[in-house]
């Protein structure tokens, strides 16, 4: 962020197998960099980064507009398939020091499936995994962003019903990141449009937080 005609947002997605963390990371980032596909085993099985190309209209400083870059890690599942939780937290550790440890990480983005039922241990799990990875003051740094959520649609709800419906676990688990969560799609690739109202709402929840950054450190 030291020039002030561009912003870059540092992004990691977070969750279990088959909820859409690549398609997500895909979304956000407006491309088809992390592999995603329907598949009986975890497909994710390290960390990898993706980064947008410049996009414009959705910032401005000082009165003047200024582009967007958005980076986003692509991780593991947890539970995986095939790996143990000690070795996906160990590599999602590992990945976030080495591509935001200079800096930041500005958002974990926890990712759920709107069309299936949150249950607490599922939730404890996933808690507890962010917990050990961003620390204490991770409540600050996570927004879940509730994917599938066009079977929602589907299905008759809208926002506030679907709100209104859902399991106290995934209300207590809103609550406790400030009602930070973002309602998406899983088409293959959301248009322009929706990209950018998505993009929207995360600056919002970073600029809340006062541009805030987490894990930085300086390199030796």
């Amino acid at each position: 962020m030291a020039d002030s005609n561009e912003m870059t947002i540092n992004l990691v997605v977070l969750g279990k197998t088959q909820t859409g963390k690549s398609a997500a990371g895909n979304s956000l980032l407006g491309s088809s960099d992390f592999e995603s596909h329907l598949s009986p085993s975890s497909v994710t099985t390290c960390c990898s980064l993706g980064r947008s190309g410049r996009i414009l209209g959705l910032i401005r400083r000082n009165g003047c507009e200024s582009a967007l870059y958005v980076r986003v890690l692509d991780t593991p599942s947890y539970p995986h398939s095939a790996l143990s939780k000690e070795q996906v937290r160990d590599t999602v550790r590992a990945a976030l020091a080495q591509h935001f440890g200079e800096e930041g990480l500005h958002l974990a983005l926890l990712v759920l499936r709107a069309d299936l039922p949150l249950c607490p241990d599922e939730s404890d799990d996933t808690v507890q995994l962010i917990q050990e990875l961003l620390g204490p003051t991770w409540k600050d740094f996570t927004a879940v962003l509730l994917t599938h959520a066009d079977k929602a649609e589907e299905a008759g709800y809208s926002e506030e019903t679907y709100l209104h419906s859902a399991s106290s676990t995934l209300l207590s688990l809103l609550s406790s990141v400030q009602h930070k969560y973002i309602f998406l799609d899983n088409h293959n690739s959301i248009i322009k449009e929706e990209r950018n109202i998505v993009l929207t709402k995360l600056l919002n929840f970073i600029q809340k937080n006062n541009y805030q950054v987490l894990l930085k450190h300086s390199k030796e």
